[in-house]
């Protein structure tokens, strides 16, 4: 076994994350928290206890050797489907925005929807990293992933989280794509979710007002439109160099959530465009970390296990910008790292230690060799096709 140091780079970009995190819940929170609970610091303090938690979990999933996720697979999956179904089917499921997403257990409250997409990805890294080759072959590449994938966003969506879904599935797709899947196999999985996905959408009117609001927010635009429009003005008012560090008004009860979903909107008044081209540059270096963390492991399933895990937190920011700049429909997503969210947070800072946990293996991959043909190597250092690797 090989070791080397852990990618500094990556927990350095980490803590910037989540202390640029913990400063604008304050400043986004501050006058609304005071108003409902009469304490600026009530979010930040709740934030602050969550980030604790939060590096807790990071370091200890740091400290487990990453293959030892490969024994721990199916019961983190079918650990995650029960909470789901707890939340769905015992009670004890708290509901907020006319959703049921949370699990009340005495003081504590969960969301395990933040599992289920660290679930599926270890789920999907350990099954791809079985069938290299097989993975061209429908029935075995992509059947089953689809399966326990569908039941895994059938659970969500019973419990109105459209946006999980939509992360988890797509999470699912660029995987399969990295494993080897036929692209003929996933254009047409894609296609076939189309009249699904208008199905979801037609079923409850509210996701149909989002869509229409989407394409023109100002026809609604004291009802499902108002909270893009204020996040345009949030941008608006913030200009190249913003107003200043709490200096923002659209966070003065105009812009709903403005601590959670659209915090990115309150970066955008309060730090202007250098503010958000900051965060932008952030979660660039962040996903450029973790891809070279998966491109150099020594085997496939620390690989695809980087992959996704880098994919999941990079595509959730992505889709959540691309909601508060008015480029998606409004979904409840939140900005990874920075929104405030207990479960979200701690399940991120997780993951990120298993991606520095697999940054501490010897890279035993060849870019382009054998004639062009990817080389990758386990831990015995022997290749994936088990020839002896020359030390």
């Amino acid at each position: 076994m090989s070791w080397k140091r852990w990618d500094i780079p990556l927990f350095i970009v980490t803590l910037l994350l989540v202390g640029l995190g913990l400063t604008m819940v304050y400043s986004s929170s501050a006058v609304f928290s005071e108003s409902r609970f009469g304490d600026g610091f009530y979010f930040f303090k709740k934030s602050f206890l969550f980030s604790g938690f939060g590096f807790g979990a990071l370091f200890l999933a740091y400290r487990i050797p990453y293959e030892k996720w490969r024994k721990a697979v199916y019961p983190v999956l079918l650990g995650t489907c029960l909470l789901m179904i707890l939340v769905l089917f015992s009670g004890l499921g708290l509901s907020g925005g006319g959703a049921v997403r949370w699990l009340h257990l005495g003081p504590l409250r969960f969301q395990p929807s933040e599992l289920a997409k660290l679930a599926m990805v270890l789920f999907m890294a350990y099954s791809m990293a079985k069938k290299l080759d097989r993975m061209k072959v429908f029935l075995v590449g992509v059947f089953p992933h689809l399966i326990i994938g569908m039941f895994i966003i059938g659970l969500i969506l019973l419990q109105k989280d459209l946006g999980s879904a939509v992360i988890i599935g797509g999470v699912v797709w660029m995987m399969m794509f990295i494993g080897g899947a036929r692209v003929t196999h996933l254009t047409a999985l894609l296609l076939a979710t189309l009249p699904l996905g208008y199905y979801l959408i037609l079923k409850e009117g509210y996701r149909l007002q989002r869509i229409l609001s989407f394409l023109d927010p100002w026809k609604d635009r004291y009802g499902s439109g108002f909270q893009v429009i204020q996040s345009y003005l949030a941008f608006n008012e913030g200009g190249f160099l913003g107003k200043g560090l709490g200096s923002g008004q659209q966070k003065l009860f105009y812009l709903p959530e403005a601590h959670t979903d659209f915090i990115f909107a309150v970066i955008g008044e309060e730090l202007g465009f250098i503010g958000v081209l900051f965060v932008v540059a952030l979660f660039v270096f962040f996903c450029y970390r973790g891809f070279l963390v998966a491109v150099r492991t020594q085997d496939l399933f620390g690989r695809y296990l980087a992959f996704g895990i880098t994919t999941l937190i990079g595509l959730q920011a992505l889709c959540n910008m691309a909601v508060v700049t008015g480029l998606l429909p409004t979904k409840g997503l939140v900005l990874p790292f920075i929104s405030y969210g207990g479960s979200s947070l701690v399940i991120t800072m997780f993951s990120v230690g298993i991606l520095l946990n697999i940054s501490r293996y010897e890279s035993g991959y060849r870019m382009w060799g054998n004639g062009g043909a990817p080389v990758s190597r386990d831990r015995t250092g022997r290749d994936v096709r088990g020839n002896t690797a020359r030390a």
